[in-house]
């Protein structure tokens, strides 16, 4: 009787003590998610911003890359959008694809970078805010989340064989249809 009281004792303790390590580690992820979402919330803003201004730094930057500068406004717009759509309430699936596009941008410009040959300082920037993107999208809160649909049925091994056929197909293709010369309509810019 002793040690069943004691074991029910014990058992209750112990509820009492994870409570609060619960709590905390909820509002330890909250504030670590808030903090990573504002840093590349902040980062997608400002590049947004410069991009738009083509600030000297950006229009260096990406002549050094070989890229064009059209491309800022393009970047700029979409830069703006993720950062609106990952900072506002609801949209789960329009934020799953702001994390996946920022991802994408800096990751790329990690790439741009290591193939244009610059050290690790010019890389390193875009390298820890893709991180923050990871970070931000993975301790999400669950109102932020596409709702989870379970499981998807295992594919089959020979269920590869005809999508890899087809892709196989489609690059020999392309290879085969490449074009000789430039585009018909491209004309030379006078001089």
């Amino acid at each position: 009787m002793h040690a069943q009281a004691t074991e029910t004792l014990q058992h209750v303790t112990d509820e009492k003590s994870a409570l609060p390590s619960r709590a905390r580690w909820y509002r330890i992820r909250t504030i670590t998610y808030w903090t990573f979402t504002f840093l590349l919330a902040f980062e997608l803003v400002a590049g947004s911003l410069w991009n738009f201004l083509q600030i000297e730094w950006v229009r260096v930057q990406m002549s050094h890359l070989g890229y064009p500068l059209y491309l800022t406004c393009i970047l700029g717009v979409w830069q703006i959008g993720g950062a609106a759509v990952i900072i506002a309430p609801r949209f789960p699936r329009l934020k799953e694809w702001a994390y996946a596009g920022s991802f994408f941008n800096f990751t790329g410009a990690v790439a741009s970078h290591r193939l244009a040959g610059d050290g690790v300082l010019a890389w390193l920037a875009p390298l820890v805010f893709s991180i923050f993107v990871i970070v931000s999208w993975g301790l999400r809160p669950a109102d932020r989340r596409l709702p989870n649909p379970g499981l998807a049925p295992e594919a089959r091994p020979l269920a590869w064989v005809v999508p890899v056929g087809i892709l196989l197909f489609l690059l020999v293709a392309s290879y085969l249809t490449l074009p000789a010369g430039p585009p018909p309509y491209y004309q030379a810019a006078p001089r």
